[in-house]
């Protein structure tokens, strides 16, 4: 028996296969593809009447809608670290326009100086802990000033007494730029006349003063102190706005079957927010890793360095910007993986609330 078109067409959507009338010829698919990159006005006619023309309209509008802000992305993200990679392989000097082609040759020495390493320990250092202090003293903190209070009749949880003030004087080290921090930091740290040693010889702990906290291994650690006290004060606004916008009918029904704060925050509010806590570490790494303004205005010379700093005396005391360059990409590669091992980590099931 002789199959009709119709069993015909339905055995070929069966196999996969494309049905015959759908088929475009050489002529058909050329005039598809200009139509793709004309305006409808100029689109022929036998094109645009065609029922197979309304899915390359809409992909069409989707396609050049998304055109100018990836071409910006490629020219002003994409591009400059396609060139830093290009001259990390150069032996550029950074204030000549000759330089020649070097190979790995910068990663290679990159890989034997041992300043470069220790720079590196350092941004590590501050990477790790600089984030872990600061938003588990903004959690803490936070917690406190939105469910710190004594409980009251009209509320299930309450923040403690002048909770708005607090987080303005937290808030206050945001308003002042890293120069200004730096240096008031600085002369907090002096030897002679700073605040740090004073207070020591004040209550009579004169064998804890030291002749200079910001050289040697005591850098690293007054540098973290800093970070950590410029920072927390904005993670404590964040964490509270996250923390006021949890639902109280929650915490209604965890004091109804008898948890303690530890419990509400363990079990409620850490869950609840941890997405911010997980932008908020993300964000918190990269400044940790950062942190060349404040090394390189508070710190004296010699006394230690970050890899953003060592790249500057390289780049531009030393005139030798490949190098320099080289240090640049390293620094990328692992802010990139510290960013990745975050979200991945960091992944956990969505609540709905």
């Amino acid at each position: 028996m002789a199959t009709t078109t119709t069993e015909r067409e339905s055995t070929a959507a069966g196999s996969g296969a494309v049905p015959a009338r759908d088929r475009l010829t050489w002529r058909e698919r050329a005039l598809f593809t200009a139509a793709f990159f004309l305006p409808p006005r100029l689109t022929p006619d036998r094109v645009r009447y065609d029922r197979r023309y309304r899915k390359l309209d809409q992909h069409r509008f989707i396609v050049w809608f998304l055109v100018p802000p990836v071409l910006i992305y490629l020219v002003f993200v994409i591009s400059p670290f396609l060139q830093a990679f290009y001259y990390s392989m150069t032996d550029w000097s950074g204030f000549d326009s000759e330089f020649s082609f070097t190979g790995f040759d910068n990663y290679e020495r990159m890989w034997h100086d041992e300043k470069f390493w220790d720079a590196m320990g350092n941004s590590v250092l501050l990477l790790v802990l600089g984030p872990l202090i600061t938003l588990a003293l903004g959690l803490f903190f936070a917690f406190m000033l939105t469910a710190g209070g004594r409980h009251r009749r009209s509320e299930p949880v309450s923040g403690i007494r002048g909770a708005n003030v607090y987080k303005i004087v937290y808030f206050f080290p945001q308003v002042l730029s890293i120069a200004v921090i730096a240096v008031m930091w600085g002369r907090i740290y002096s030897p002679h006349g700073g605040i740090v040693n004073e207070t020591l010889g004040a209550v009579g702990l004169d064998s804890w003063k030291q002749e200079d906290w910001l050289g040697g291994d005591l850098a690293r650690w007054c540098v973290l102190a800093v970070l950590c006290w410029s920072f927390v004060g904005f993670y404590v606004v964040l964490f509270s706005a996250a923390m006021s916008a949890i639902p109280t009918q929650i915490y209604e029904a965890s004091l109804l079957d008898g948890a303690g704060r530890w419990q509400m925050f363990s079990r409620l509010t850490f869950p609840l927010t941890w997405d911010t806590i997980r932008t908020g570490w993300i964000y918190m790494g990269i400044q940790g890793l950062d942190g060349f303004a404040l090394v390189n205005i508070m710190v004296p010379e010699h006394g230690m360095d970050v890899v953003p700093s060592y790249l500057y005396k390289k780049a531009f005391q030393e005139a030798q910007a490949g190098y320099a360059t080289a240090i640049g990409v390293a620094l990328f590669l692992v802010t990139l993986v510290f960013a990745l091992i975050m979200l991945l980590l960091g992944r956990r099931d969505r609540i709905e609330m």
